[in-house]
């Protein structure tokens, strides 16, 4: 029923066999730990300098703030591209899960309709709502591991929920700073939990999969290329390290310019090598780094994507969460 590559973001999961994981001792060792508090202090040293640094950062990038007020309808459109593609080619929620029977056949049409109906653009919030309700079949079929693999398809539509395209025919949206800082807080955690899980299920607690990837497809090993031979455990740690850094950086919203430029060089990289699996898996997140990118570009959207909740935040977001739904 599942039919399970490793560059820092390549989902093993989809391209080679899946080994038992859940193997903390590697994790635990010195490299992975020294790594993982390196990359701690990294990220919060990015967010302090992000808070003393003009925002957004790179201004040659402000006119793509221009896009803001559109930024539900896009997203409401890549997302349902992505469940259609996933559905085209047999897999549910993510190109690891592929089912069969006739159960199998009802979800993927479930899937397939949902994505069609977030493409029309019509009463977008309910079939962002459904989408997240794919999560809870998602588990049953592959466990829990698989549903935060997967968070970054669930933070677009949780996004969705919150802040919805207009009903205008092109979806605009007016400003609702409450809103929008929910939504694009809801967003990145949903990205960043996928990353940091990633990092640790085909990683830092599964480096037999993660070795077993880079001997089936030596090219993913980037030292080679400029001539380092670093032991395959070495590769693994670096690997898993990379990607934690990334989930953190993107929870923390600071620079999401750069942050989302330096990010998309490995996203991209490997889509020559994997082609449409590796497209199509990753399309939630491209619309995740298009979003922090354009809300980044606008100078009065750039505060609230590095928007972090105090208690009192924490509470506005809950009731601004519960009255979307």
């Amino acid at each position: 029923m599942i039919a399970p590559h490793t560059g820092p973001f390549l989902h093993e999961r989809w391209f080679v066999e899946q080994t038992p994981g859940n193997d903390w001792s590697f994790f635990l060792s010195p490299l992975p730990l020294a790594l993982t508090a390196t990359m701690v202090a990294v990220t919060l040293t990015w967010r302090w300098a992000a808070l003393r640094l003009p925002s957004p950062e790179l201004a040659a990038l402000r006119p793509l703030g221009g896009l803001t007020p559109w930024v539900p309808r896009i997203l409401g459109v890549h997302l349902g591209v992505t469940l259609l593609a996933l559905a085209a080619t047999g897999a549910f929620v993510t190109p690891s899960v592929s089912l069969d029977g006739t159960v199998g056949s009802v979800l993927l049409l479930a899937e397939a309709g949902v994505g069609v109906w977030l493409v029309s653009g019509f009463r977008v919030r309910p079939a962002a709502a459904l989408t997240l309700a794919l999560g809870p079949a998602l588990a049953v079929f592959a466990g829990p591991v698989a549903l935060l693999e997967c968070a970054n398809l669930a933070a677009v539509a949780a996004f969705l929920v919150v802040l919805p395209p207009g009903p205008d025919a092109h979806g605009r949206v007016g400003s609702d700073p409450v809103r929008l800082r929910t939504a694009l807080l809801v967003l990145r955690l949903g990205v960043g939990v996928a990353l940091v899980s990633l990092a640790f299920s085909e990683k830092f607690t599964n480096p037999a999969m993660a070795t077993h990837t880079l001997a089936e497809y030596p090219a993913l090993d980037v030292f080679a290329w400029v001539g380092l031979d670093v032991a395959p455990a070495t590769f693994v740690a670096v690997a898993g390290a990379v990607e934690l850094l990334f989930g953190l950086l993107v929870i923390s919203g600071a620079l999401p310019q750069v942050a989302v430029l330096v990010a998309m060089v490995p996203f991209n990289a490997t889509l020559a090598l994997f082609g449409q699996t590796e497209l199509v898996g990753h399309l939630p997140v491209y619309g995740v780094f298009l979003a922090l990118l354009v809300y980044g570009s606008d100078p009065e959207t750039a505060p609230h994507v590095r928007w972090l909740p105090s208690r009192r935040g924490v509470r506005e977001a809950v009731t601004v969460t519960r009255a979307a739904a």
